[in-house]
């Protein structure tokens, strides 16, 4: 089973956003930091799972099992329903990515065991190029 840590953060609320992607499994591990442009930091949180999975669809894997500290985006695919109709079209993009995979699971963490995708999602904000 491949494992999935992913994590978004913004640099102000919107702001300069990034998507974090730790991959693990078949011995292997890959590092995804994503720009994101500018948007709130909900909005990274469910880009970082959308990527994951278009990268997940796009690898080949077909069970995975996800981990995001984001209580508002793990409750959100548990429950197939968003409050905030705001995150509706981002919730039905991951339910129809994730229906393409054989096994989808998503866990709840803690940010303490989320460093490596948070630290990549940091990174990632960095990488969004500055408006002239």
């Amino acid at each position: 089973m491949i494992e999935v840590y992913i994590d978004g953060a913004s640099a102000g609320n919107p702001g300069p956003s990034g998507a974090g992607i730790f991959i693990k499994g078949n011995g292997q591990v890959e590092r995804y930091s994503i720009p994101l442009g500018t948007m709130s930091n909900h909005e990274a949180e469910y880009y970082s799972l959308i990527k994951a999975l278009e990268i997940c669809i796009k690898q080949g894997y077909r069970t995975v099992s996800f981990r995001t500290d984001s209580q508002l985006v793990d409750r959100a695919i548990e429950k197939e329903y968003v409050k905030n109709k705001t995150y509706a079209p981002l919730l039905e993009k991951a339910l129809s990515l994730s229906n393409q995979l054989d096994l989808f699971f998503m866990k709840w963490i803690p940010s303490s065991q989320n460093n490596v995708a948070d630290e990549l999602a940091r990174k990632a904000i960095q990488l969004n190029t500055p408006k002239e």
